[in-house]
């Protein structure tokens, strides 16, 4: 493997995997078929090796808590995706790298030929020369959101710390269960089938992709909230608000999306506070909602960047705890998935 550091030189990356292990809850869990939600349904010098001993040993430990994350996913018998908690648990491999973190250069470019694999890949500790190491998962979306995705990693570090859990985990997903019988009250669009008139997914067959990351300095954010706000339409606008747009906006130019294209906007809002009573604190599970807005390519490339800006903040105030209990009640009697043909999904 090459890595590269910022002068050009190239550094061949060494590393040395460890027989896989298979780690299960430290003490004996709930057997039982799990519910998921529809909200679930988305798709030191010396030291390393001790290091490593102790982050499996606090996984074990931690897995008692979260010891959905020990089991396997299944389809029920109604056709309902759940988790068969069997206390199995997940495969972790140690690795040895031949050099140190320091010497790794520039991270931010991902490797686009092993994501395509990630989900092949177990649990992995990397030891590094210095006394650090680094830890790689891959976690499924139907289990975690990222915030729900973070306390898990924050408990599990407590955990290793011997401290007690600042945020206990809340498993009880059935909070979420659709209404008996089901109330669909809005046409939920997020899920619409949108027409490719300019044949813009042909992109993605007949050309490589390439991937790299652009990094907004204070500065340049700031000019594109000025210029949101240059025509005095809006009064208020968040950072997300603004690059969002711009970003929408910027890739609808790079797709040539002819002007009357209907084209989509989708990003997830954090449903937690927005419904009565709110989610438990720790709620461990999908607590975000994909507020959505439609609009043709040519209002978007023509018009200012408040209007779009504009368009995003109403998709948000549209997400209320109606539409919340609308959406849940829709997927359980459609079963359906967002079509993503001319769709931009954001994420933070």
């Amino acid at each position: 493997m090459e890595n590269y550091y910022s002068n050009g030189q190239v550094l061949q990356l060494g590393i040395k995997l460890g027989e896989p292990i298979l780690i299960s809850p430290a003490e004996e869990t709930k057997r039982e078929l799990y519910f998921l939600s529809n909200r679930d349904n988305v798709l030191s010098n010396g030291k390393g090796n001790e290091q490593a001993g102790e982050v499996i040993k606090n996984l074990a430990k931690v897995f008692v808590r979260y010891y959905p994350l020990a089991g396997r996913l299944i389809i029920s018998p109604a056709g309902r995706l759940m988790v068969g908690c069997n206390g199995e648990g997940v495969a972790f491999v140690v690795a040895e790298a031949n050099c140190a973190l320091s010497e790794l250069g520039d991270m931010t470019k991902p490797d686009t030929e092993r994501l395509g694999n990630i989900l092949e890949m177990p649990l992995v500790a990397a030891q590094f020369k210095c006394g650090g190491f680094s830890l790689g998962l891959c976690m499924n979306h139907c289990l975690f959101d990222r915030i729900a995705a973070m306390e898990f990693v924050n408990s599990w570090a407590e955990t290793a710390r011997g401290l007690a859990l600042s945020i206990p985990p809340f498993s009880d997903r059935t909070i979420l269960k659709s209404r008996n019988p089901p109330k669909v009250e809005y046409p939920h669009q997020e899920l619409a089938e949108i027409k490719d008139r300019s044949n813009s997914m042909d992109l993605y067959k007949n050309n490589e992709l390439l991937y790299n990351s652009f990094c907004l300095d204070a500065d340049k954010i700031e000019k594109l909230k000025a210029k949101a706000i240059g025509d005095g339409v809006l009064k208020k606008w968040t950072t997300f608000e603004t690059l969002s747009s711009f970003v929408w906006i910027a890739r609808t130019k790079a797709l040539s999306m002819l002007p009357d294209q209907q084209t989509k906007l989708l990003f997830a809002v954090d449903m937690r506070a927005k419904i009565d009573p709110p989610l438990p604190k720790g709620y461990f599970g999908n607590g975000i909602m994909s507020a959505h807005l439609i609009c043709r390519a040519g209002e978007i490339v023509e018009k200012p960047l408040s209007f779009t800006v504009g368009l995003i903040q109403d998709a948000i105030k549209m997400v209320t705890e109606s539409d919340v209990g609308s959406a849940i009640d829709y997927f359980e009697t459609k079963r359906t998935q967002p079509s993503l043909a001319c769709t931009i999904l954001m994420s933070t």
